[in-house]
This record gives C-alpha cells, sequence and structure tokens, in this order.
C-alpha cells in the first residue's frame, strides 16, 4: 500500500505486479507509478467509499484540492450527499447509481463562496486486495469554460437575431415610406415600432413649428402646431434640450420626463403636455427617449418613444436604440424629399398659373379655357393659351406648347407669352406677328423649341365673325360646323424662332353655331397611337358633340379624350352664339370648371357660368346656385390667395358647386356686414345648400349641394 498525504487511508495498489497496465518501464514498481500519476494529472480525481447510504471522500488528488479551494484535510472525509459544499443536482440518482459509470451534475462551493458548476464521472471499482467493497473513482469535470463559451454564443446567437429582425424591421419602414402621399405613413410606421421595439411611438415633424404628424405631406393647413417662444425661431433656452435638438446644437437623444416642470413656451413643455394626462404614453415611470429626425441640412421632426416599462433613456437598449436612430433617419430623408419636391412643384405650378392668364370676357363669343399637367408627370410645363380683346371688334387667341415639363419650359412659355403680347396689339394679321416674333425669339437664343397657333377674330355685320391664323409647326384648328368637323391646316410654317420670314395668313368666315378648338398635343397623343389617328380620333368625338355651350363641348371632349392625359392639356373652345341660343335641351356632360383669376371681376364671371350651366343642364332654381356661387367665389377672391378653381356638377338630385383656393384655412359662418360682398356671407350659403369643406393638396375645397326649390323670403330680402 501506498500512503497519500490527502487521503484518510491506505490507497489500495490497483493492479497486481506485473500487470502490463500498470507496470512502471523504469522501476517496475506498478503502485508507486499510479500513485505518481494521480497526484500529478491536472484532472481533479478522488476515491469515494460507500457505505449504506454514506458515501464519503477517502482521497483526492492535488488539482481537485486546488479546484476547490480547500484543503485536503477538509475534503477527505466528508458525506458528498450531505455535505453543503457538494450539491448534487439529483441525490437519489446518486444513491442508486453503484452497478456501472454515471455521470452526475454537480454545484461544489469553492472556499471563496463561489458556485462552480461541474459534471463528475463516477466508475465502481473492482473489489480486490486492498480494494474494499463499496469503492468508487471520480473524475471531476469543471464546466466553466465551456458553459461561459456557450452563453457567449448563445448571446452572440441572440444578438444576431436581434440584428436581423432590425434590420428586417428598417426594410419594412423603407417599403412604408416608398408610398410618400399615405396619409397614415407614419403612423404605420409608429405602429411598427410599437410591435417589434418600444412601447409608444410618436412622429412630430417641424417646419416653421412642430406638430404631430400621421404621414409625410407638407401640413399647409395644420392648425395646432407649436412655434416656440420666438415663433418660427426654435427655442434658444438653455433648458429646452428639445429646441436644442431641432436646431442642430445638441446631438443624440433626450429625455423627457412628461411629470417634470419645464419652461413656459419651449417645445419640452409642448411635448409634455401633449403626451402627458389623458394620452396613451403610459403610467408609472414616464420618462420617454426624444430622438431628432435629421434631414439633409437640418432636423425635419422628432420621434419621441417611450421604452416598454418606461425608464427613459437608461432603458432603451443598443439594439432598440440602433432601430429608433435608423428609423428616424430613413424617415428624415423621405420628410425632405417630400418637402424639395413640393416647394419645387409649387414653385413651377406657381409661376405657370401667373403666367396663363384667364381668357377675357368677349361680347358676342362663347369662350371656355382649360389646362392641366400632365396625369404621369407630376411637374408642369410649356403648354399655354391667351384670350385678348384687342378691340370691341377684334379678339385675339393664341395656344402654343414649349418642349419640356420643367421649370425651364415654363418660364420660356412666359418669354413666348410675352413676346406675342407685345405684338398683337400693334398688328392684327398673324402671318406678320409671327414673323416678328421669330426675328426676336430667335435673337433671345432660347434653347428650348416651342410651336404655336395665333389667330385673330373680327366681327363682321351678320352676326358672324372672321377668322384668320398662322401656323408655326403646332397642331391644326379644329372647326365644326353642323355635325361635321375639319381640320384647319391652312398653310403650316415652321417651329417658332426658325422662320424665315413671310409667314402665311389664313382665313375662314365663322357663322353661329360654329365651334373653333384649339389645343396641344396632350389632347390626341398616346403612346399606343399614332398622331394621325389620334387627329382622326378627335374630329370623330367633335362631330358627334352634342352639348350646346362652349364649356360643355369642352368637358366633352376631355372625358372622352383626356381621361388620362399622358402630356400636359392645353385647351381652348370658342363657341359663336346665334341670336336666340337656346341651350337647353342638349345631351351635355354634367360636369364643368373653369380656373379664375384671384380678381373681383371673377365673381361675375362665376355667376355668367353658374346661369349658362344651369341653362345646358335645364335646371330650375339657378337665382338659388348663383347666389350660392358669388358668395364662394367672394370669399376666395377677398380671403384666399392664387387661382380660384370653379368646379360644377350635376348630381342627378341637385348642383354641387366646389371652389378651390391656396388657402388652407377653413371658411367660417358669421354674421354679415355692409363692406362685405355677400351680405350674410356663409349664412346665404347655409340656408341655400348643404356645405362643407376639405383639405386639397394646394389648400381647400369649399362644396356647396344646391337644395332644390324657390330662394327663401329673408334670403331674397338679404
Amino acid at each position: 500500500m501506498v500512503v497519500n498525504s490527502h487521503t484518510a487511508e491506505p490507497i489500495p495498489e490497483p493492479t497486481p505486479a506485473g500487470s502490463q497496465h500498470g507496470t512502471d518501464p523504469l522501476s517496475g514498481t506498478p503502485s508507486a507509478a499510479l500513485a505518481a500519476a494521480l497526484a500529478a494529472t491536472h484532472v481533479p480525481m478522488a476515491l469515494l467509499h460507500r457505505r449504506l447510504d454514506v458515501i464519503r471522500v477517502t482521497w483526492v488528488n492535488d488539482a481537485l484540492a486546488r479546484a476547490v479551494g480547500h484543503a485536503p484535510e477538509d475534503v477527505v472525509g466528508v458525506d458528498v450527499l450531505t455535505d453543503p459544499r457538494v450539491r448534487p443536482s439529483d441525490p437519489d440518482a446518486v444513491r442508486v447509481a453503484a452497478r456501472g459509470p454515471a455521470t452526475h451534475p454537480v454545484v461544489l462551493r469553492r472556499a471563496d463562496g463561489t458556485d462552480v458548476r461541474c459534471v463528475v464521472h463516477v466508475s465502481p471499482v473492482p473489489p480486490g486486495p486492498g480494494v474494499p467493497v463499496g469503492t468508487f473513482v471520480a473524475a471531476v469535470q469543471d464546466l466553466t469554460a465551456e458553459l461561459t463559451a456557450s452563453a457567449e454564443q448563445a448571446a452572440l446567437v441572440a444578438e444576431e437575431r436581434r440584428e436581423r429582425r432590425s434590420l428586417s424591421l428598417v426594410a419594412r419602414v423603407s417599403d412604408l415610406l416608398v408610398d410618400v402621399d399615405e396619409p397614415q405613413g407614419l403612423r404605420e410606421i409608429a405602429d411598427l415600432l410599437e410591435s417589434h421595439v418600444v412601447e409608444r411611438a410618436h412622429f412630430f415633424l417641424f417646419d416653421h413649428g412642430l406638430w404631430a404628424a400621421d404621414g409625410l405631406a407638407p401640413a399647409h393647413g395644420v392648425r395646432e402646431r407649436h412655434h416656440g417662444p420666438a415663433g418660427r425661431v426654435v427655442s434658444h433656452c438653455p433648458r429646452d434640450a428639445v429646441g436644442h435638438l431641432l436646431a442642430g446644437t445638441r446631438e443624440g437623444v433626450v429625455e423627457l420626463d412628461l411629470d417634470a416642470e419645464h419652461p413656459d413656451g419651449t417645445y419640452m413643455q409642448w411635448l409634455a403636455h401633449r403626451l402627458g394626462p389623458g394620452t396613451d404614453a403610459g403610467t408609472g415611470d414616464r420618462r420617454l427617449v426624444v430622438q431628432a429626425v435629421p434631414g439633409r441640412r437640418r432636423a425635419v421632426g422628432l420621434l419621441v418613444v417611450r421604452p416598454h416599462g418606461g425608464g427613459g433613456v437608461a432603458a432603451l437598449g443598443p439594439s432598440e436604440r440602433t432601430v429608433v436612430e435608423l428609423v428616424a433617419r430613413r424617415v428624415g430623408l423621405s420628410v425632405d424629399n417630400v418637402r424639395l419636391y413640393d416647394r419645387e412643384h409649387r414653385l413651377a405650378e406657381t409661376l405657370q398659373r401667373a403666367m396663363l392668364p384667364e381668357q377675357a370676357e368677349v361680347d358676342g363669343l362663347d369662350v371656355w379655357t382649360y389646362y392641366s399637367p400632365s396625369a404621369d408627370d407630376a411637374q408642369v410645363g410649356g403648354d399655354w393659351y391667351d384670350v385678348l380683346q384687342i378691340d370691341p371688334e377684334t379678339v385675339s387667341v393664341v395656344i402654343g406648347d414649349v418642349v419640356g415639363h420643367d421649370v425651364e419650359a415654363a418660364a420660356t412659355m412666359g418669354q413666348l407669352r410675352s413676346v406675342v403680347r407685345s405684338y398683337a396689339f400693334d398688328i392684327t394679321t398673324p402671318g406678320p406677328v409671327l414673323d416678328r416674333v421669330d426675328q426676336l425669339f430667335g435673337g433671345m437664343r432660347i434653347p428650348r423649341a416651342a410651336s404655336m397657333v395665333y389667330s385673330t377674330l373680327r366681327r363682321d355685320g351678320a352676326g358672324g365673325w372672321t377668322l384668320q391664323y398662322s401656323r408655326a409647326g403646332h397642331l391644326p384648328l379644329l372647326l365644326v360646323r353642323d355635325g361635321h368637323a375639319r381640320q384647319l391646316r391652312g398653310t403650316g410654317g415652321r417651329l417658332v424662332g426658325f422662320g424665315s420670314g413671310g409667314r402665311a395668313t389664313d382665313e375662314v368666315t365663322l357663322v353661329p353655331g360654329d365651334v373653333v378648338v384649339y389645343y396641344t398635343d396632350g389632347l390626341v397623343e398616346r403612346r399606343d397611337r399614332s398622331l394621325r389617328d389620334g387627329l382622326t380620333v378627335l374630329e370623330t368625338v367633335a362631330a358627334g358633340i352634342t352639348a350646346r355651350d362652349a364649356a360643355g363641348i369642352g368637358e366633352d371632349l376631355l372625358s372622352r379624350l383626356a381621361d388620362h392625359p399622358e402630356d400636359d392639356v392645353a385647351v381652348v373652345v370658342l363657341r359663336v352664339p346665334g341670336p336666340d341660343d337656346h341651350l337647353a335641351g342638349a345631351v351635355s356632360p354634367r360636369r364643368r370648371r373653369w380656373a379664375l383669376p384671384s380678381e373681383p371681376a371673377s365673381i361675375g364671371r362665376a355667376r355668367h357660368a353658374v346661369l349658362r350651366t344651369c341653362e345646358a343642364w335645364d335646371l330650375g332654381d339657378a337665382s338659388n346656385a348663383e347666389l350660392i356661387v358669388s358668395e364662394l367665389v367672394a370669399n376666395a377672391v377677398l380671403h384666399g390667395w392664387g387661382h380660384v378653381a370653379l368646379q360644377l356638377y350635376d348630381t342627378g338630385d341637385g348642383l354641387r358647386i366646389e371652389v378651390e383656393d391656396d388657402n388652407p384655412t377653413p371658411p367660417v359662418t358669421t354674421d354679415g356686414h355692409p363692406g362685405r360682398v355677400g351680405g350674410f356671407g356663409m349664412q346665404i350659403v347655409e340656408r341655400l345648400a348643404d356645405w362643407g369643406w376639405r383639405q386639397s393638396r394646394g389648400g381647400k375645397v369649399v362644396w356647396a349641394k344646391v337644395r332644390p326649390g324657390a330662394l327663401p323670403a329673408s334670403a331674397q330680402q338679404a
């Protein structure tokens, strides 16, 4: 027997002398070699002896003593089933495992109080000389390294999953931002954040004030917005962290405590008021996280989130923080793009609308005009028209088209229109007018090509008119007479600026009932048919029109030819009325529209348009409609800005009137006063019609559905 210092009894010799597995090749002493090997190994090992239900440690090697941090004499002799420093996961399994090798999870309490999770591999030792019955050898495997590696691997996997979820969420946000016209786009993104990242999410956009936003569209009509203590300037209060976030003088995120006191007039106070009591900001810990929504040059808004359970910035983990920041950046870029497009579109459209005049009221002629940018291209182009009253007996009508759909095309159109107007009042013959335009236009070196038809109309003594016209590369006019349509081609010429002098003037006599249609190629040209076929279709449609007023004829042409235009469309319909011109009884489109300048004269034009429309549609009580449209257009002229759009619809049970202007402020019902056109104002409208209003892209639309019946006496007296 060999006695080890870490044993309470002699170590039994493991193998008889001369065994091939236990013989030391140097000394030939098997017991000494085995004892030395067991003591020197780095694998923690022990001998156990079982007697009844007690399993005691009889020997430990140095590796096990070092692993548990206890002195060997404190370990040898302990009962592994009762000693608190040894905690098998299943003591009953240890008691019954006596017939063969077994593995048991065990937690060992080190001397320093830490727990070490281990696996003990126990094997029974066959009894023999010096080896009593119930002897076991135990090898202890420390799982600390394996568990640490496993935990790290699990953490890496979890982080990778979080990153994948984050990327998937950001991708879904990008998909939602594709549809910039979706009115609830930001609300959908906030809902997405609430379902995957945070408990609550709110978007606020910033542009000359801060307002709660559900979509990306510019809030031209938003009334509830915060401008800060300095009006349009963000707050400079040192304690207004949100104001500094919007101003760009602070980076990162801001923690907003809804229950804290914030300086008056600051953005923090306004946010706390909006998201405080009575909202869905949550209960308990009411600290929110405010993330700037960055644009290209400045903050365009805020993303306010509440982490799950509250807790402010500290409760927002790195992954959630990254998602919130990425979503804010994606939204900011989209908002910037929408605003840039909106500014450019409004600039171009305002420029063209300012250059696109409304026709003059011509005694003896029924004239209707229309312009619309392409349905596929939101920008405006170079199409234009002009109707000028040269003198009481002479009218000039011009229509043209500049190549392009941008601000440069609109600017070129404005220059060309000014040049034409400058000569129209000096020269009344179309050919010489175009010759002068060619000279000046060519000298200005304008890079855009343009086409045009210039015409003049003079009264004759028989109630008709003489039409003279000259074409510069433009489509021919269309003459409709007695149900037959033909093109007025005359002598065509080169594009504007390319004429060599001596442009021809052609002439045709117009009689009562004749209709002349001026138009640009957007009315007839399509990808699926040639221009020649489009002109043939125009002739066929125009010949079959039964409407007897210029507006009805124009609406019929648009409904059949320009329901989905692929280019800008400009149309002028000119009709020579007869002495006893009665419009009722014709089959006519039940829609009319006019673009009116924002000036008092438009009120009279609108009244006249309504009366003629009621006559064409054989609608009674036209006086009611006349009063209503007079009030609506007067309000648009006096309190709105930009051009006024008038639209009339026959709904089958009455007349619907819509008036649009660029002022998003809703109308209000007030008492009339002597200095106001319309007297009692909207009170008259309320008594004669059901009315309401809605936001439009450029401002607002006020509508009124005329009630059938005679005008109330009180309204007549008013």
